[in-house]
């Protein structure tokens, strides 16, 4: 717990699917965070963006599929939507050790994961928390790369950035 951020702590940054990604990217910067939660008009979170997003190739495969300039791509275009996000249990993450959680970053193949609980006695689940791997690396003082292995020069030079 000690490495996660918590959400009940922490307001998470947020932004609109609607958003330019210049507009993304630059919250990101002011925040100084590297992953935005993508929010709809009721605050429901429907993806995530992350920063390897907007500077890797992932703008360059929207603009050769549907044309266009990288000014004209939006969240919703790039961003890794609900369904497709990696979630911790919180239950299980009380019991985990930093490297069980290093394990589940590599195993997503990510920088990020989203934390959850049940909300109340609903079905229903609740963002929590974020685990970053750069947050955990500044923390154990040694540099943590789980995953989002770079493909492309794009993506080289978004790690290589960071």
């Amino acid at each position: 717990m000690a490495v996660m951020t918590d959400l009940e702590r922490v307001m998470a940054v947020t932004i609109g699917p609607g958003a330019a990604i210049e507009t993304a990217n630059q919250r990101m910067i002011d925040a100084a965070v590297r992953l935005l939660l993508v929010v709809d008009g009721d605050r429901r979170i429907v993806g995530l963006i992350t920063a390897t997003d907007i500077l890797g190739e992932k703008p360059m495969k929207h603009q050769q599929r549907m044309g266009g300039t990288f000014s004209d791509i939006l969240v919703r275009d790039i961003m890794t939507p609900h369904a497709g996000l990696d979630v911790l249990n919180l239950r299980d993450v009380f019991r985990a050790r930093v490297g069980d959680i290093v394990a589940s970053l590599k195993s997503f193949g990510r920088q990020h994961a989203l934390v959850a609980e049940r909300n109340g006695d609903s079905d229903a689940h609740r963002v929590r928390g974020i685990f970053s791997a750069t947050q955990i690396g500044r923390q154990l003082g040694m540099n943590v790369i789980p995953g989002e292995i770079a493909s492309t020069f794009a993506e080289l030079e978004a790690v290589l950035s960071s």
